[in-house]
């Protein structure tokens, strides 16, 4: 895919900006056709990475730091390897102290990968500038947690991640609050659902970045670098684990196939991309056209990643925010009750034994003020029991008036049918909608 020391040769030759082009073609055309091949994508992420990461490298190499070399660093999502085919390729240049002798260095370097055409987003700080500026500004510290020394002294980058730890700034509790808000904000720009016409795979509600929000909580809070490696058996059954993974690889592959089809950086799910997907993903028309099948299947995964990042979030809350502290707890009656602001059953055999109660846990909700969602344990039951609300249920008188009660609740009706769409519930009550 990539011949270094041909590259090398080309500049030490002057030929530096056609070789340069030329490579960047040449990998980006094998890593498309391998993403039409079937390759993971994962792996073509991570490959592409690689590439950009030798690339750079190489220009990096060819010139002279004079004993004062800063060290060249990937960061964001470049950081982690997961570079799409036109993502910003964003970089920080981490300087020493004394850095004067090398700032015409850097201008040269950085103008070579403008010329070349790549996307890049830098910075040239030192370890105290960007200390001060994580201080400040969350985002900059989450771009720092995500980061790879490609050139240059590892020692510069151990020592801003020393002076960035939780223990220096932006505790746990504090970052996962800050989270938390930014992770509001951006779901209220999409209208707090998945179930946009034209839906953003990064940013809208059950996309990448409702992910990446509980990858940076876990690495802040417990240390692990990566989804895979968060031991999230306290947080998350085997198959909500699997189905997280799974989910994951289909954002990005529905990622990576906009922007191959777009040619260029492209997160919206647009209607002509809508249809170019489905005919990648091999649909037909028939019952349904092609591009309804494509969307279901993508809402489909949106709303379960939605629902996991949810869980996760709840479980993180309790044990980050809630740790030293005892629960506060409300019973409403013989079958439910309120911890924390979250409305749970009292038994695990309830829904099994009270279908009815399927909707009355949103009744209930509907009606206290003080509630603010439903619990993990309980919204698992949900899902394990919503294949009872079937004709028979539907047509309860009891489950008629509950549904018509949820319709005219006085507190957070948008949130709760939300609820009940992302844990199955409405579109098995309303079947129109669920298809």
């Amino acid at each position: 895919m990539f011949d270094r020391a041909a590259f090398a040769s080309a500049i030490a030759s002057g030929d530096t900006l056609q070789a340069g082009k030329q490579a960047l073609k040449t990998a980006a055309d094998y890593l498309d056709s391998q993403f039409n091949a079937g390759t993971r994508v994962a792996e073509l992420l991570h490959l592409r990475s690689w590439f950009m990461d030798v690339l750079l490298g190489t220009l990096w190499d060819s010139r002279d730091w004079s004993g004062v070399e800063p060290a060249l660093v990937a960061v964001g999502g470049y950081g982690r390897g997961e570079l799409h085919p036109h993502s910003d390729i964003d970089i920080l240049v981490l300087l020493g102290e004394d850095s004067e002798p090398c700032h015409a260095q850097l201008e040269g370097f950085v103008t070579q990968l403008w010329d070349l055409g790549l996307n890049i987003g830098h910075s040239v700080r030192t370890v105290s500038e960007c200390c001060n500026k994580a201080r400040k500004d969350i985002t900059i510290l989450t771009n720092l947690m995500e980061t790879r020394v490609i050139r240059g002294p590892q020692a510069l980058m151990d020592a801003l991640r020393a002076r960035t730890g939780p223990d220096q700034m932006w505790p746990s509790a504090d970052f996962f609050r800050a989270k938390l808000e930014e992770q509001r904000v951006r779901h209220a720009k999409f209208a707090d659902t998945e179930y946009n016409l034209e839906p953003n795979v990064k940013s809208s509600p059950g996309g990448l970045r409702d992910l990446q929000i509980i990858a940076w909580i876990a690495e802040r809070h417990f240390g692990v670098d990566s989804l895979e490696n968060m031991d999230t058996g306290e947080f998350l059954t085997p198959d909500e684990r699997r189905m997280l993974l799974h989910g994951r690889d289909f954002m990005w592959q529905v990622r990576y196939a906009l922007h191959m089809v777009a040619g260029r950086e492209e997160d919206r799910l647009l209607f002509d991309h809508q249809r170019a997907l489905a005919e990648l993903w091999g649909f037909k028309d028939g019952k349904k056209l092609a591009v309804e099948q494509f969307m279901q299947t993508y809402y489909r995964w949106a709303l379960a990643l939605g629902e996991l990042n949810e869980l996760l979030v709840q479980n993180f809350d309790h044990a980050i925010l809630r740790a030293d502290q005892l629960d506060e707890v409300r019973i409403l009656n013989e079958r439910f009750q309120v911890r924390n602001g979250y409305i749970e059953s009292l038994r695990g055999d309830l829904f099994s034994s009270q279908p009815n109660a399927l909707l009355e846990v949103f009744v209930l909700a509907g009606r206290e003020p003080g509630i603010i969602g439903v619990g993990t344990a309980t919204i698992r039951l949900i899902r394990e029991h919503r294949h009872l609300v079937n004709s028979a249920f539907r047509e309860d008188p009891e489950n008629r008036a509950s549904f018509l009660d949820i319709l005219r609740s006085p507190h957070n009706m948008t949130r709760l049918l939300r609820g009940m769409t992302r844990y199955g519930i409405l579109g098995n009550y309303l079947p129109e909608f669920g298809r």
